[in-house]
């Protein structure tokens, strides 16, 4: 009984999918598409362009997707849009997810120059938590959050709470002690004799 129903079911998402789509192209539409397929254009473009042309005809969504090698979602989402607004909708990208980029390449130069030179006197190294209070500090930005800080330093590759991003000085003696590091030279540890090391 149970598998009757699971039958039934499937069915009935088969047929209403199969239902030819209530789209009907006006002859305006119709010609701009034509003059559109003699441009360049990107692959999607050329599948949606393709799919309003498969539903003008009285295809229906599963069967224009099949046609275009495309999914069903996407050829009713094309539909529904053109229903709704108007061919210049149907083609065009929907609005992604995700804001703008919270700081323009001036903003982001700034904080990379600034990361890039000693920290404030007291702080060993820089820290997310201390770039973001020092940018809004100097105003490079009015607010940021850490969030956006720790991305413009990760897509410049830059870690500078780490020892090896530190700038050091011409003695090559590394980070200072006073800054968290050591205070003189790394000694060469000797091997053993029989390993071609220095002799005792």
């Amino acid at each position: 009984m149970r598998r009757d129903r699971f039958l039934d079911l499937s069915v009935g998402v088969k047929a209403k999918t199969a239902r030819p789509a209530r789209l009907k192209l006006s002859a305006a539409d119709r010609s701009e598409l034509k003059r559109l397929k003699q441009q360049k254009l990107s692959a999607r473009t050329w599948r949606r362009i393709l799919t309003l042309e498969h539903l003008d005809k009285g295809l229906s969504v599963l069967a224009a997707s099949r046609a275009v090698g495309g999914y069903h979602r996407e050829t009713k989402r094309v539909a529904d849009r053109y229903n709704a607004n108007g061919l210049e909708a149907a083609l065009a990208d929907e609005p992604r997810p995700g804001g703008e980029r919270k700081l323009d390449s001036v903003e982001e130069a700034a904080i990379v120059a600034l990361v890039c030179g000693p920290p404030p006197e007291g702080n060993a190294r820089w820290t997310i938590r201390l770039v973001t209070a020092e940018v809004m500090k100097r105003g490079i930005v009015r607010k940021v959050g850490r969030e956006t800080i720790r991305v413009t330093l990760a897509e410049h590759d830059l870690k500078p709470w780490r020892e090896k991003n530190v700038g050091r000085a011409r003695d090559q003696r590394g980070v200072r002690r006073k800054d968290g590091g050591r205070a003189s030279r790394l000694r060469a540890t000797a091997r053993p004799r029989e390993a071609g090391g220095l002799p005792r």
